[in-house]
């Protein structure tokens, strides 16, 4: 006899709340099931009107409130974010009174506290997008000199120091989404001046410029993005608000096929995930910041459930986990 692990979404007066059972299994033979993969979810700056100092966290599987993680050194908002199952990286950003950040700070991922600072960007900007594997963060794209950029530069996250330039995107595009399985990195979406469809990817591992992998169902900007090892998802949208989830698979090239939709329309939202939650996280819905996080299940289609709330409601924020695809 093994035992098998299923999500029971269950009710209380604050909405739907997952937890994952363990029942009795008898099968014929073959390895039993494998557990829920835990992790810990996080989500670092951001805007509320103000630039947000705020990381918070969540931990995988079960749906819950955020919790109060540290603070980042800089407050900004536009900022991305990368991570091993160590550390998070966060980089570059904006704030009301400079438009282009070259900050990278980091944070010990299982220890809640301050960010500390790891080195620079190649090239100041904000609306940038970032992805990792196990040892190389990549940052991507973003707006430079108040233009889209093509530039992806990289760091090893185990160390501290000045990132190096990686090369191009295939085009120019600020306010895209990162996602990654162990050796590859996607960007999707942005704006090149124009709403994009862009998706992009790169052999993390190597250097050079992008390749192109497809389209996304819609064009957008300011979107999310989250993976398994083998399965992208991208949700959210700006400058029409949009609640439409995508999906790819990241081993092949191709356009993205309709995933299902957000709890709620939002842009300026964050994704992160484990090897099978995949988490979107604050936003904006119509003027106003968003406390909203939900959830899917990565290897499905369907739409979004309620997973929690963030403890400050922000938009263009940045998040990691210590369990996501390209780890």
């Amino acid at each position: 006899m093994a035992n098998e692990y299923i999500r029971l979404p269950t009710h209380s007066g604050s909405g739907t709340v997952t937890t994952y059972v363990r029942i009795p299994f008898f099968g014929g033979g073959g390895s039993p099931p494998v557990p829920p993969a835990g992790g810990k979810g996080i989500f670092g700056g951001g805007s509320t009107g103000s630039e947000v100092l705020t990381i918070d966290y969540i931990t995988f599987p079960t749906a819950s409130n955020a919790t109060t993680f540290g603070n980042l050194t800089v407050a900004r908002y536009t900022l991305a974010a990368c991570s091993s199952s160590t550390r998070g990286i966060f980089s570059g950003g904006q704030t009301n009174s400079n438009p282009e950040l070259s900050y990278i700070d980091y944070i010990t991922i299982a220890t809640a506290g301050n960010a500390t600072a790891f080195g620079n960007l190649t090239l100041a900007r904000s609306d940038l997008a970032g992805f990792s594997n196990a040892t190389r963060g990549i940052f991507v794209g973003g707006t430079s000199g108040f233009s889209a950029s093509l530039r992806m530069d990289y760091v090893t996250i185990a160390t501290t120091g000045a990132a190096t330039i990686f090369g191009n995107l295939s085009i120019a595009r600020s306010g895209l989404a990162g996602l990654s399985s162990t050796t590859r990195g996607i960007s999707g979406g942005g704006s090149t001046g124009s709403l994009s469809l862009r998706i992009d990817y790169v052999t993390i591992g190597t250097t050079g410029n992008a390749t192109t992998f497809g389209n996304l169902t819609i064009a957008r900007w300011t979107l999310a993005g989250l993976s398994s090892n083998t399965r992208g998802i991208f949700g959210g949208s700006a400058t029409v608000l949009t609640s439409t989830i995508d999906y790819i698979t990241i081993s092949t090239t191709g356009n993205a096929t309709t995933f299902g939709n957000l709890t709620v329309k939002r842009a300026g939202l964050s994704g992160t995930s484990n090897s099978i939650l995949g988490i979107f996280g604050g936003g904006r819905f119509g003027s106003l910041p968003s406390l909203v996080v939900d959830y899917v299940t990565i290897a499905t289609t369907g739409n979004a459930i309620t997973f929690g709330d963030l403890t400050q409601a922000r938009q263009s924020l940045a998040g990691c986990s210590d369990s996501h695809g390209g780890l």
